[in-house]
């Protein structure tokens, strides 16, 4: 059958171009597809695209409920493809296949589908509050901004797309998508789902290729309205700064270097599954990992004999074998980058507990390989304490109060995410409240729900993704008011500027009801106004 080939998505159609490049499996070198290298010119043509498909309204205009259903049909034609999609995923960017059906996939689905009901729910327009004693009532509307650009990652991106497009599309407005040049495989296939399940032309276009020139221009382009970004905090501050030419809205999801403090009453067997969970998910290719260990100086070393014990347990391999545990990272460049960390964190005076370096042995001599890492010893001023590294590597520092481990904790650049785990629930909520992180998880990790905003503080970025207010990042308010006077007589606002009108013109008109309680929703209840 051949390797296939992925094009761009631009007003509808698929589009070519004459350069192309490779994406090979990340575990074994395997060519696994090519994809189309998109440039500036392509950038244009997907934003006039988009411009002309929200100028033309037929997505904006369609009511909400039908949008929701145009998501919910997109949500069955991807669960209809789990296994297929899932195993593409493993293969294109190393995550274990359990992983894959779970995360790249299952969560997948399920945020799609309560994306999908918030938009059949959501107030696109409402009656304003009383405005007395003026004779006024208001009309508060949420419009759609526009044209919207979404530059996504390659560790978990269908999930990190949804985040995006949905809320963008079921509000209205239309998208650019670009995909990391890594992964861009299952953001294509969605835009092919989006399109086979009635999606107007030109509403949704992705542009695969390179981060710059294709994401920076798209951050700069003046049509776009919003930018919605997530990757590291440098490209995230780039971002900001191109956004900041025409005022565009952004929202940023950048680094993060979780903070998991370990109380003194924790449960062990728990609290090893748990902190390891949160390492080396997603083969520790996760902004909001728990990768800063926080261990009472007098349980360290029982708690890291421990971990070391259970990681020695665990399967690096081949992740598409369902008994695999960890998988390769996404290219010889980010391991490059992760043995280089792990490097200076001995020369800085780290111990490397376990792992530390790339596997031997039959299966390793072609991809990306880390071994799962624990680092004990490191300063908490040292790099591999500070400094994301986005790979399967734990550090542990041990602290001898619980002010010690919250300042510790707090001490960071990032305030993604952060976790507390103890026997005592009460006291771990409230070495929650004292944290600054965006998410908090006590007793477990990785919970990453539909209806729960996904965000954080500090350099971790602007803004929320998902939960209820999602669709909120999409959209404009808009107020408009509604006469209820009549006539100059009951305007005495205008007198403030033009003194008292003219006699006899001041009478309102018969039968003016002039209380805001006769103004309702529009003609089609909750939904409509955005006609």
């Amino acid at each position: 059958m051949g390797v296939p080939h992925h094009p761009l998505f631009i007003a509808g159609r698929w589009v070519d171009t004459a350069d192309r490049y490779d994406l090979r499996s990340p575990a074994t070198g395997e060519l696994v597809a090519t994809a189309a290298r998109g440039g500036i010119t392509h950038v244009d043509q997907a934003v006039d695209a988009a411009a002309a498909a929200h100028a033309a309204g037929d997505w904006r205009r369609t009511p909400p409920a039908e949008r929701a259903a145009l998501l919910h049909r997109v949500a069955d034609r991807l669960q209809a493809r789990l296994p297929e999609l899932a195993a593409l995923q493993s293969r294109e960017n190393g995550a274990t296949i359990r992983v894959s059906n779970a995360l790249h996939l299952g969560l997948s689905i399920a945020h799609l589908r309560y994306l999908a009901d918030l938009a059949g729910s959501y107030a696109f327009e409402r009656p304003g509050p009383a405005m007395d004693p003026l004779p006024t009532a208001g009309l508060l509307r949420r419009e759609p901004l526009g044209v919207v650009a979404a530059i996504v990652p390659w560790n978990i991106p269908l999930l990190v797309t949804i985040w995006k497009v949905a809320p963008a599309l079921a509000a209205g407005n239309t998208v650019v998508l670009k995909p990391d040049e890594h992964a861009p495989l299952l953001p294509l296939e969605l835009a092919a789902e989006f399109a086979a399940a009635g999606l107007p032309a030109g509403v949704l276009n992705v542009v695969t290729g390179d981060g710059d020139p294709v994401g920076a221009h798209l951050a700069a382009h003046p049509t776009v309205r919003k930018v919605a970004f997530t990757g590291s905090t440098e490209v995230g501050r780039a971002i900001l700064r191109a956004a900041a030419g025409t005022v565009k809205r952004v929202t940023l999801e950048l680094g993060g270097k979780g903070p998991n403090i370990i109380l003194a009453d924790a449960d062990l067997p728990l609290v090893v599954d748990g902190a390891l969970y949160a390492a080396l998910a997603n083969n520790g290719q996760a902004c909001e990992a728990g990768t800063r260990l926080l261990v009472p100086a007098a349980r360290q070393a029982e708690i890291v004999e421990a971990l070391v014990d259970r990681a020695k347990g665990l399967r690096l391999g081949d992740p598409l074998d369902p008994a695999t545990d960890v998988g390769p990272v996404i290219s010889a460049g980010q391991r490059d980058r992760i043995l280089g960390r792990l490097a200076a964190a001995r020369a800085e005076g780290a111990t490397i507990a376990l792992g530390g370096a790339t596997p031997t042995g039959p299966g390793f001599d072609v991809g990306y390989w880390v071994e799962p890492t624990v680092v004990t010893g490191a300063a908490a001023t040292a790099r591999i304490a500070r400094e994301e590294v986005f790979g399967p590597v734990l550090t542990v520092l041990s602290y001898d109060s619980v002010d010690e481990a919250v300042a510790l904790a707090n001490d960071s650049d990032y305030g993604l995410s952060a976790g507390v785990w103890s026997a005592d629930e009460a006291r771990a909520l409230d070495v929650a409240r004292r944290l600054d992180a965006g998410m908090v998880y006590v007793n477990d990790w990785h919970v990453i729900h539909p209806a729960y905003p996904f965000g954080g503080t500090k350099q971790s970025g602007l803004g929320r993704e998902g939960g209820p207010d999602a669709l909120d990042a999409y959209t404009e308010q808009k107020i408009i008011t509604l006469d209820r006077a009549g006539g100059l007589a009951n305007r005495p606002a205008f007198g403030l500027v033009l003194g008292a009108p003219p006699e006899g013109l001041g009478a309102p008109p018969a039968g003016l009801d002039a209380s805001p309680a006769g103004l309702g929703a529009s003609p089609e209840g909750n939904h409509g106004g955005l006609r």
